[in-house]
C-alpha cells in the first residue's frame, strides 16, 4: 500500500505536471473527446418520442436492458445516435479474437507482427459495422412496435424510419470506434474503456442521488445505506489489491565473459498478474449476454413466446442469468489470458538471452511450467472476478440497490483509473528522462 501511495503522490507532483506540455496536450485532448461523446449521448434519433420510451424503460427496469444503458452513459434510455455505443466493436473484436484462435490463416496474420495486426483491426471494423447494422434494424423494428399510455414510440413507422435509424445508430458506433482509436493514440489510456468508463461515471451522481431517496422515502433503511457505500468502498480496496497482486517468479542469468570483462550473473523477476485479463471478461461476458436480447427487451412482449422466456429466464438475479454471467466471465478469463500470454513464447525468449527460472531446465519445462503457475493464477483471477460481479448483482436484484453499485461497474471504473493513472506516471517519468538528458548534452557542450 505504501509503494501505491507514493506511486500517486509521485504522479501527481504538480511541479513536474506543469512542465510536462505534451502529457498536458493529451490530457486535455483526451477531456475534449470524452466532452463530445457525452454530448452525443443527447442527440436523439429522428422520428421518435422520447417521452413514451422513457416511460416504456421505466417498465423495463431491473433487466439486462439496465446493463446496456450504464454502458451507453443513459444513450440507450434517450434512445440517442450512441444508444448502441461501442458494444458492436467489443462483440466483433470477441469474434475476431476467437477467429484467431482457431483459423490458421488469422493466426499466420496475427504472427506478421504490425502489417499482421493493422488487417486483423481492419477485419474487426468491418466486423462492426454488420453487427451495428443488424443491431441497428432490429432496434428499429422493436421501436415500431412500441408504445404506452402517452402514444406510439415512432411517429411514422416505415422503411423511411428504419433507414435513417440504421444509419444514424451504424454512424454513431463508427464514430465512437474511431473516437476511442484517437483517443488511445493521442490521448492518454485506453479509448474503448474510457468511454465505457465516462458512461458510468456520468450517471454516479444520479444513482446516489436515487439511493438517498430510496432512504428518504423507506424504501432503503438508513443502516442499508451505509453498509451499502461501507460494502462499496471494501470493494474498491480489494479491487486494487487484487489488481496490483502478482506471482514474481526468478529468472537467473549466467556469467558471460566478453574480453577481460565477466556480465551477466545476475537475478530479476518474471512478474505473472493475478488477474492478466483484467476487466475484459465481464464486459466481453456482458456484451454477449446483450447482443441477443437488447431487441428483445424492446419489443415490448410481441416477439415468439420463446423469446419471452429466455429473457424472462435471464432477468436480474435469475439462476440462469447468473450462471450464464459467471461461466462466460470464466472462460473468458481464461481465453483472453491465453491470447495475452503464451508461455512456450516466453520460454524460447528466456532461453535466447541465456535466461533460466533456477530448478527448471530451459525450453519446453520452462513452457509447462509457466503454464501451470498461470493456470493456478487465472483459476485464482477468474474466481474473483466472478464473486466481485455476482455478490451485488444478488444485492440488486433482492434490495432493489441502484445498477451503478453493480460489481462490474465497480470493477470497470477502478481498473480503468488504475490503467489511466499508471499511463500518466508513466508519461512523466519519460518527461522528466527527456528533461535529464537535455541536461547532461548542454554541460557537455559546456565543457
Amino acid at each position: 500500500m505504501a509503494s501505491a501511495a507514493e506511486q500517486l503522490a509521485s504522479t501527481f507532483n504538480f511541479g513536474a505536471f506543469a512542465k510536462a506540455s505534451e502529457l498536458k496536450k493529451r490530457l486535455w485532448f483526451t477531456l475534449g473527446a470524452l466532452i463530445i461523446y457525452r454530448l452525443g449521448t443527447y442527440i436523439p434519433l429522428p422520428g421518435i418520442e422520447p417521452a413514451v420510451l422513457s416511460d416504456i424503460f421505466d417498465q423495463q427496469r431491473g433487466g439486462l436492458l439496465d446493463m446496456f444503458n450504464m454502458f451507453s452513459g443513459g444513450a440507450l434510455e434517450r434512445m440517442t445516435i450512441f444508444a448502441l455505443n461501442i458494444m458492436p466493436y467489443i462483440s466483433s473484436a470477441i469474434i475476431m479474437q476467437l477467429m484467431t484462435a482457431v483459423s490458421p490463416k488469422l493466426e499466420a496474420l496475427k504472427k506478421e507482427g504490425e502489417p499482421g495486426r493493422k488487417k486483423i483491426n481492419q477485419y474487426t471494423r468491418y466486423g462492426t459495422v454488420l453487427l451495428a447494422t443488424v443491431q441497428g434494424y432490429g432496434i428499429a423494428v422493436g421501436l415500431e412496435g412500441l408504445s404506452s399510455s402517452a402514444g406510439a414510440a415512432v411517429d411514422n413507422p416505415g422503411m423511411f424510419f428504419r433507414a435513417t435509424t440504421v444509419i444514424s445508430l451504424v454512424g454513431g458506433t463508427i464514430f465512437l470506434m474511431w473516437l476511442g482509436e484517437q483517443i488511445t493514440q493521442r490521448g492518454v489510456g485506453n479509448g474503448i474503456s474510457l468511454i465505457i468508463f465516462s458512461g458510468i461515471v456520468a450517471n454516479l451522481p444520479s444513482a446516489l442521488a436515487g439511493t438517498l431517496e430510496l432512504g428518504r422515502t423507506g424504501a432503503l433503511s438508513t443502516i442499508f445505506i451505509i453498509f451499502l457505500f461501507i460494502m462499496a468502498v471494501i470493494v474498491i480496496a480489494f479491487i486494487v489489491f487484487i489488481e496490483r497482486a502478482q506471482r514474481r517468479l526468478i529468472v537467473q542469468y549466467p556469467k558471460r565473459q566478453m574480453g577481460n570483462k565477466m556480465f551477466g550473473g545476475e537475478s530479476s523477476h518474471l512478474p505473472l498478474k493475478l488477474n492478466t485479463a483484467g476487466v475484459i471478461p465481464p464486459i466481453f461476458a456482458s456484451s454477449i449476454l446483450l447482443m441477443p436480447l437488447t431487441v428483445a427487451g424492446l419489443s415490448g412482449g410481441q416477439g415468439p413466446d420463446w423469446l419471452g422466456t429466455v429473457t424472462a429466464m435471464l432477468g436480474r438475479g435469475q439462476p440462469l442469468y447468473l450462471g450464464v454471467y459467471v461461466s462466460m466471465i470464466v472462460f473468458f478469463a481464461f481465453f483472453y489470458t491465453a491470447i495475452v500470454f503464451n508461455p512456450a513464447d516466453t520460454a524460447d525468449n528466456l532461453k535466447k538471452y541465456g535466461g533460466f527460472i533456477p530448478g527448471i531446465r530451459p525450453g519446453k519445462n520452462t513452457a509447462n511450467y509457466l503454464d501451470y503457475v498461470l493456470t493456478r493464477l487465472t483459476v485464482a483471477g477468474a474466481g474473483y472476478l466472478a464473486i466481485v460481479c455476482i455478490l451485488p448483482e444478488i444485492l440488486i436484484s433482492q434490495y432493489g440497490v441502484p445498477f451503478y453499485f453493480g460489481g462490474t461497474s465497480l470493477l470497470i471504473v477502478v481498473s480503468v483509473t488504475m490503467d489511466t493513472v499508471t499511463q500518466v506516471h508513466s508519461h512523466l517519468l519519460a518527461h522528466q528522462y527527456e528533461g535529464l538528458i537535455k541536461k547532461s548534452k548542454l554541460r557537455g557542450r559546456r565543457r
